[in-house]
C-alpha cells in the first residue's frame, strides 16, 4: 500500500506543479464559479487489527458508510480549492480479519482485539484537474480526470464492546457490564499508569494529509457528479488503540492507574481470554485470564508501533454549481 499511496501522491504533487505555468495566464473573476456538495460513500480502515496493512486485506464487511458536504471553488483553468466535512466510521476486529488457518494471521485471531472509531473530519484539499476549462462554467468538460492533496484536521474515539460474562471466570464485582466503552479513557496500554515506561496517552485530535484520485462527469449546466478514492496518511498509530505493549493486568488494577475504570482497563488490554481457547490464570495473581502467548509485559507486543494507522475515504460526489454573480460595468 505505500508504494501505491506514494505514487499516488507524488502524481498529484507533479500535476500541481507541472499546471502552474498554465495557471499564470490570466483567467478572469468573470469565468470563476463555486459549487455545493454532498458525498456518498464509505470508509475502510489500515492498521494493526487487520491482517495486513494493505489493500489486499479490504473486507467489504469491514466496510462502513460515510457522508460529507463540501464547497469548491475553481480559482484557475485546472485549479479548485475545496473545503469537506466528513463524518464516517471505521471498524477493526481480529476474528473477522483474521483467521487460524493463516500461518501469518493466526496470532491476531488469538489476540481477538476490535474497536470501532467515529471519524469526524474537517479538510481543504487542492485539485488538479487533467483537462483544463478557459472557458466559463457552462463549457467545461464533459469527463475530467483529477487529483488532490491537502490537509485536514480530524477528531477519532475508538471503542469496543463488551457483553457481562464475557470473560471467563470473573466474579459479579470484577466483572463490567454490557456496553460500549471509550478506550483512550481506559489507558489499554498503561497511558494512565504514574511512572515506568508506558506511552503518553494519545490525542484523539490529529492531523491527516488526505490525498487520492478521481473522475468528474458533467450531467448537465449545473451539476457534476464524480467518483474519487481518498487516502489520509495519519500520524497516529491509535485509531484501532494498538500500538505498542501488554501491560500486567495487576499495574493496570493498582493504584497507580489513574483510569476511571480500572477492572475495563484489565478487561480491554487483552481479549484473549474470551475467544474459543482454554485461557490459563494471571501469573501476576488477578481473577483475569489470557491465553499463553498474550496479555503480559513478558509476552510485550500488542501492536506495531512502527506503522501509523491510515483510512481510505471513497464514494460519490454529487456537485451543484453556484451561478457565477457577474457585475457589469457602470456608465455614467
Amino acid at each position: 500500500m505505500r508504494k501505491l499511496c506514494t505514487l499516488v501522491l507524488l502524481l498529484t504533487i507533479t500535476m500541481t506543479l507541472v499546471s502552474t505555468d498554465a495557471e499564470a495566464q490570466r483567467f478572469t473573476l468573470r469565468k470563476r464559479y463555486a459549487s455545493v456538495g454532498v458525498h456518498l460513500g464509505a470508509m475502510n480502515y489500515f492498521g494493526d487489527i487487520v491482517p495486513e496493512p494493505d489493500f489486499t486485506s479490504l473486507r467489504f464487511k469491514s466496510t462502513r458508510p460515510n457522508i460529507g458536504i463540501s464547497y469548491t471553488y475553481r480559482y484557475f483553468p485546472r485549479i479548485s480549492v475545496r473545503g469537506s466535512f466528513h463524518w464516517g466510521r471505521i471498524i477493526g476486529d481480529d476474528i473477522k480479519s483474521a483467521a487460524l488457518n493463516e500461518s501469518e494471521n493466526a496470532g491476531r485471531y488469538r489476540r481477538n482485539l476490535s474497536f470501532r472509531n467515529d471519524i469526524k473530519e474537517l479538510s481543504a484539499v487542492a485539485i488538479v484537474d487533467l483537462f483544463e476549462n478557459r472557458q466559463t462554467y457552462r463549457r467545461r468538460p464533459d469527463f475530467v480526470p483529477y487529483g488532490f492533496v491537502g490537509v485536514a484536521v480530524l477528531h477519532h474515539n475508538p471503542k469496543a464492546y463488551y457483553e457481562t460474562g464475557s470473560h471467563p471466570g470473573l466474579a459479579a464485582g470484577d466483572d463490567i457490564p454490557t456496553g460500549w466503552y471509550e478506550l483512550q479513557p481506559l489507558g489499554t496500554e498503561g497511558q494512565h499508569v504514574d511512572g515506568g515506561d508506558n506511552p503518553e496517552p494519545y490525542k484523539r485530535v490529529q492531523v491527516s494529509i488526505p490525498f487520492g484520485l478521481g473522475v468528474r462527469y458533467k450531467v448537465d449546466r449545473y451539476w457534476d457528479v464524480s467518483f474519487e478514492v481518498g487516502w489520509r496518511k495519519t500520524f497516529t498509530d491509535y485509531l484501532d488503540d494498538a500500538s505498542s505493549s501488554y501491560v500486567d493486568k495487576s499495574t493496570l488494577l493498582s493504584s497507580a492507574n489513574n483510569s476511571p475504570n480500572r477492572p475495563a482497563s484489565a478487561i480491554f488490554s487483552d481479549r484473549s481470554a474470551e475467544g474459543e481457547f482454554i485461557p490459563v490464570p494471571d501469573p501476576s495473581g488477578t481473577p483475569y485470564q489470557h491465553l499463553s502467548g498474550y496479555g503480559t509485559s513478558a509476552n510485550a507486543r500488542r501492536g506495531d508501533k512502527t506503522d501509523k494507522d491510515w483510512y481510505i475515504v471513497s464514494g460519490v460526489n454529487i456537485n451543484y454549481i453556484l451561478t457565477p454573480r457577474i457585475r457589469s460595468p457602470k456608465f455614467r
